[in-house]
């Protein structure tokens, strides 16, 4: 198509540009989390190299507890940001360059969960001092991911990048919820400086406060109903 000019008529140009869809945003973050789950898994489900061979299973299994305690939590928190990801993402239905980068910083601290997880699990049985620095470096990841996943969420809202068809007040609900979880992870933080299995514990307790479904979440059975008792959205052909 010509312009008025004469020249043709591109459909990039300096002030128009084709919006993209999240369905590469959301198989490339699906994708760094599976990774960042496989790594954790290999990093901390084996042995110590430098304990005895010739030890029975049952031994080895009991100076290992502490790696086997980190791997089931931190695999609780990573499988809930995949969970709150999944959920989110289905509100988003443009991405726009910032967008994007806030995404990948997120995903930068979901990898280096495992590395985290890895160091504190080593030195949960060390000086008090060793203790608190990998407990910083562990919340210093998980808090980071959470800190981007709410800039993500706030960028996406505040520009028009949701679906119009989101209630604002249901918006403005799952936000609020998300603001909690930065909150807790300090708190469990906060915990190891009195004990820091009990810390762990902590996370723990918060996966398990955001398994209680709340606003954001899907819906048993795949859908809500209308306050007249009818679904509500598009689930099908209708008869």
């Amino acid at each position: 198509m010509a312009q008025a000019g004469g020249g043709p008529r591109h459909r990039f140009r300096r002030d128009s540009e084709m919006s993209r869809d999240t369905v590469r945003v959301e198989a490339f973050s699906d994708a760094v989390i599976a990774v960042a789950l496989t790594l954790m898994a290999v990093e901390l489900l084996q042995f110590n190299p430098s304990g005895a061979a010739d030890t029975d299973l049952v031994s080895r299994l009991q100076q290992e507890w502490r790696a086997f305690l980190a791997y089931i939590i931190t695999f609780a928190i990573v499988g809930q940001i995949w969970l709150t990801h999944h959920n989110s993402w289905r509100y988003v239905v443009r991405v726009d360059q910032m967008l994007l980068v806030l995404n990948l910083i997120m995903l930068m601290f979901v990898a280096a969960i495992p590395f985290t997880a890895n160091q504190l699990s080593d030195h949960l049985r060390g000086s008090d001092v060793d203790q608190q620095l990998s407990a910083a470096i562990y919340v210093g990841a998980v808090l980071g991911e959470a800190l981007f996943f709410n800039l993500g969420w706030w960028w996406a809202r505040s520009h028009g990048l949701l679906n119009p068809d989101l209630d604002p007040r249901l918006a403005a609900s799952v936000s609020r919820r998300y603001l909690v979880r930065p909150l807790l992870y300090l708190l469990a933080f906060a915990i190891v400086f009195v004990n820091p299995i009990l810390s762990l514990l902590a996370y723990l307790l918060l996966v398990a406060i955001y398994l209680v479904r709340g606003p954001g979440d899907l819906p048993p059975g795949g859908y809500e109903k209308s306050e007249r008792g009818e679904p509500s959205g598009d689930h099908g052909p209708e008869n």
